[in-house]
C-alpha cells in the first residue's frame, strides 16, 4: 500500500506520530519518504537521534505549524498521503486558552485541507477523539468542527480524486498527558487523586490507533468517520491496578470533563454502519452508492437509536487486565 509513496504526519513527534513512524518504517521499508511535520524543535531533535539519516535515509524532519498555510503548502509538495495528528488536546488548557485551541484545531484543520486540495495529495486521514461526540468542552467542540471540515472537504474536491476520512477513538493507553502515566508518576508519592469514582473511559493501545489509521488510509472511500470497538475502564480500577496501597482522594472533575465518554450518539445512528472490527459514521451526502459500499465491506446498518458510550459498553477492562496491559504497552518494569 505504501510502496514508493510519500507520507507526511502532522504532529509527527507526538505519541501516535512516533508509533506511526515506527510502524511504517518497520512494515513498509519501500516507502519513498516519511515526513515528520511538527512545531517542536526539541522533540524533532530527539526523534532524529532515534532515526539517524544513515540508517533511515527515507525519513525527513520538517519544522512547521499547521496554523501556517504557506508552510503547509511547501511541506505538502509531492506528498501522497497525509495523516493529520497535530492538535491542542488538553481539555482544561483549552478551557483557559480557547483562542489558541481554535487556531490549532479548527484553523489548522482547514489549512491542512486547503494545502491538500491545492497539491497532489491523494488521501488524508484526520485523527479525532471521543470528546468530539456530543461535546461539552471547547476541545471536543473544536475537534467536532475539525471532523465536519474534513468530511465536507470531500464535497468540494471537484475533479480532484483525493479522499478525506476521520478516525475517532478514546483514551490512548500511555500517550503523553494521559491518566496512566500520570498515575504511575503519582504512585511515588503514595497518593492517586480520583476525579470521580464513577468516571469511565474508552481504552485503546497505541498500536490499535495505528491500525485504525492504516485501515482508513487503505480502505476509506471518502467521508467516513471510523470508530473502533474497544473496551472501557473505570478510573477507579486504573488507580487500583497501579497503586492498590495508595490513598485515593476524590478531587472532583476538572473544567470541561465528562463522567462518561461517547463515540457514537443516538443521533449518529441513522448514518452508522457496522463493519465488523469498526463502526463507521457515513456523511449524509457522498459521491458513491451506499449499496456498493455495503457490498464491498459487508456493512450492516445499526438500529435507530443505537449509541456507543463508555458507561454502557459491553466490553470492560479489569484490574488484572489493566495491569497486564500497562506492563506490555506502557512500562515493562511495572510491578505492584
Amino acid at each position: 500500500m505504501l510502496t514508493d509513496k510519500t507520507i507526511l504526519i502532522t504532529g509527527g513527534t507526538g505519541s501516535l506520530g512516533k508509533a506511526l513512524t515506527a510502524h511504517i518504517l518497520t512494515n513498509y521499508p519501500d516507502v519513498k519518504k516519511l515526513i515528520i511535520f511538527s512545531r517542536d524543535e526539541q522533540k524533532q531533535f530527539q526523534m532524529a537521534q532515534e532515526y539517524p539519516n544513515e540508517k533511515f535515509p527515507n525519513i525527513r524532519f520538517f519544522l512547521g505549524d499547521v496554523r501556517d498555510q504557506d508552510r503547509l503548502m511547501r511541506a505538502f509538495k509531492h506528498v501522497d498521503y497525509v495523516i493529520h495528528a497535530a492538535a491542542m488536546k488538553h481539555v482544561h488548557l483549552a478551557e483557559y486558552n480557547p483562542e489558541e485551541c481554535v487556531k490549532t484545531n479548527v484553523n489548522g484543520a482547514q489549512n491542512v485541507i486547503n494545502a491538500a486540495l491545492d497539491t497532489n495529495v491523494e488521501r488524508v486521514v484526520s485523527l479525532s477523539t471521543d470528546k468530539a461526540c456530543a461535546p461539552i468542552n471547547l476541545y471536543g467542540a473544536t475537534k467536532l468542527t475539525s471532523d465536519k471540515l474534513f468530511i465536507a472537504a470531500n464535497n468540494i474536491r471537484g475533479w480532484n480524486p483525493i479522499r478525506f476520512s476521520v478516525v475517532r477513538y478514546g483514551n490512548v493507553m500511555g500517550s503523553n498527558g494521559s491518566v496512566i502515566p500520570f498515575f504511575l508518576n503519582k504512585k511515588k508519592e503514595g497518593v492517586l487523586p480520583i476525579t470521580d469514582p464513577n468516571m469511565t473511559r474508552f481504552n485503546i493501545t497505541l498500536q490499535g490507533g495505528v491500525d485504525m489509521v492504516m485501515h482508513a488510509l487503505e480502505h476509506a472511500w471518502g467521508g467516513e468517520i471510523f470508530v473502533p470497538k474497544i473496551p472501557s475502564y473505570k478510573i477507579q480500577d486504573v488507580a487500583e491496578a497501579i497503586g492498590p496501597n495508595c490513598e485515593k482522594p476524590v478531587v472532583g472533575i476538572r473544567p470541561g470533563e465528562k463522567i462518561h465518554e461517547e463515540m457514537i450518539s443516538s443521533s449518529d445512528s441513522y448514518y452508522t454502519w457496522d463493519l465488523g472490527k469498526y463502526y463507521t459514521i457515513l456523511p449524509p451526502k457522498h459521491k458513491w452508492k451506499i449499496d456498493d459500499f455495503q457490498k464491498e465491506f459487508n456493512a450492516v446498518k445499526v438500529p435507530e437509536g443505537f449509541q456507543y458510550n463508555s458507561k454502557e459498553n459491553e466490553e470492560w477492562e479489569t484490574v488484572s487486565s489493566l495491569r497486564a496491559l500497562i506492563k506490555e504497552y506502557v512500562d515493562s518494569t511495572f510491578e505492584i
